[in-house]
């Protein structure tokens, strides 16, 4: 009846900021039945829900996720055709309060600090809950959830969902806690749970900051933050019935706990965001698995691949305030990728030939080319540098991630 929950408090000594900046305590939720544009709507929530543009939406989101099949083996393309056959029967279904979900199928994913998450992948033609919570009391849940939403048939196809079950191994097992994960339903569940978590902190006069599961609490002394962890501990465990984390949960400076990827750098300037070591070690392990020379892929499509990943990872980690950390991360993906080329010319004379052509004069492309150094050293040899300089990288689309 209980789920983890990751909880760090973080100290900062005296005579220094109590928080780092732009990091503020949680605020109040809004409604979860509540949307920009709810304001002035006069239909019931499920109406609404199964409204034709609410749904054409959604529909280009699944599509746009290009998500695995669930139990059904319906895949995202495949869904179109189906709903438009269909949809009048399950659109019925959902007005009425008679849809039942299918099971949803469960899958294991590793996890960056070893051990696997369970994923429960729902079939296309469900609403994609994610199941945020691995353990989460589903009374309590639906007790938070009937105190937003007034639509008695959105509360019930939520409660359907949670039971649905999952299907691991062929066999269909009951769910009696925890919630369908594959979807994006999952930060509302986690903040209904952990709002009043937040509104404890509030009370107390802490700082902190949360997102989903993972919470930072900033205190001014390592006393202090024993003393915030034991009585928080037992406030989650008593109140919302579930469990910290032990294994991941700890007292510790602020600079040396993590948050999000981020860790924060204390100067004699003020306190600045940097990105978590772990963040960078994961980062060029997916980039070496990218631009591997022996994924049998085209150049083209590497690329495509990098520049979709480089972009995604710049677009959340531009939020650091160290920037020489950018830079450098861009000198490696650039000597990387030269030396991925280098490997690629294989023979003294094809090396010779793309050198040449790229710039580089005869005698240092014979002296580079006869190297019997490795390709990571050459990397930043004078003739490669020449040869695929960063404009080169520029004109491919590579994205720079201090630009």
């Amino acid at each position: 009846m209980r789920q983890n929950i990751q909880l760090k408090l973080a100290f900062v000594e005296e005579g220094r900021s109590e928080a780092p900046p732009d990091h503020q305590q949680g605020s109040e939720a809004p409604p979860a039945n509540c949307n920009p544009e709810r304001a002035t709507s006069q239909l019931p929530l499920m109406e609404e829900i199964c409204a034709p543009e609410n749904l054409r939406t959604a529909l280009k989101r699944v599509q746009a996720n290009r998500g695995s099949p669930g139990i059904d083996r319906r895949t995202t393309t495949q869904l179109p055709a189906y709903l438009k056959e269909h949809w009048p029967t399950i659109r019925q279904q959902l007005l009425d309060g008679t849809y039942r979900p299918q099971p949803v199928k469960r899958v294991e994913i590793p996890k960056p600090d070893g051990g696997t998450r369970k994923l429960g992948i729902t079939t296309v033609v469900d609403i994609d809950l994610e199941k945020f919570f691995d353990r989460v009391n589903h009374d309590v849940l639906m007790g938070l959830v009937s105190r937003r939403v007034e639509d008695k048939r959105v509360r019930k196809l939520i409660r359907a969902f949670l039971t649905a079950g999952v299907m691991e191994g062929g066999l269909v097992s009951p769910s009696e806690e925890g919630t369908p994960q594959g979807g994006p339903l999952s930060p509302l569940l986690s903040n209904l749970m952990l709002h009043e978590l937040d509104k404890e902190l509030e009370k107390r006069g802490h700082r902190f900051c949360r997102y989903a599961d993972d919470c930072n609490i900033y205190v001014k002394s390592e006393r202090a933050g024993q003393r915030v962890m034991e009585s928080i501990s037992s406030f989650i465990t008593r109140k919302l019935k579930l469990r910290v984390n032990t294994a991941k949960s700890a007292v510790g400076r602020a600079q040396e706990r993590g948050f999000l990827g981020f860790r924060f750098l204390i100067t004699a300037k003020g306190v600045k965001r940097r990105i978590a070591p772990k963040a960078i070690k994961r980062f060029k392990m997916r980039v070496r698995e990218l631009t591997r020379r022996t994924r049998g892929q085209s150049a083209r499509r590497i690329l495509e691949e990098l520049r979709a990943y480089l972009q995604g990872w710049k677009a959340y980690f531009c939020f650091c305030q160290t920037p020489s950390v950018l830079k450098a991360l861009d000198s490696w993906i650039r000597r990387r990728l030269r030396s991925r080329c280098w490997k690629q010319w294989k023979t003294f004379k094809n090396r010779c030939e793309q050198l040449k052509k790229r710039g580089v004069n005869a005698n240092l492309a014979a002296f580079t080319a006869g190297s019997q150094k490795g390709a990571w050293a050459l990397s930043q040899a004078k003739a490669m540098l020449v040869a695929l300089p960063t404009a080169y990288f520029r004109a491919l689309g590579v994205p720079e991630l201090a630009g």
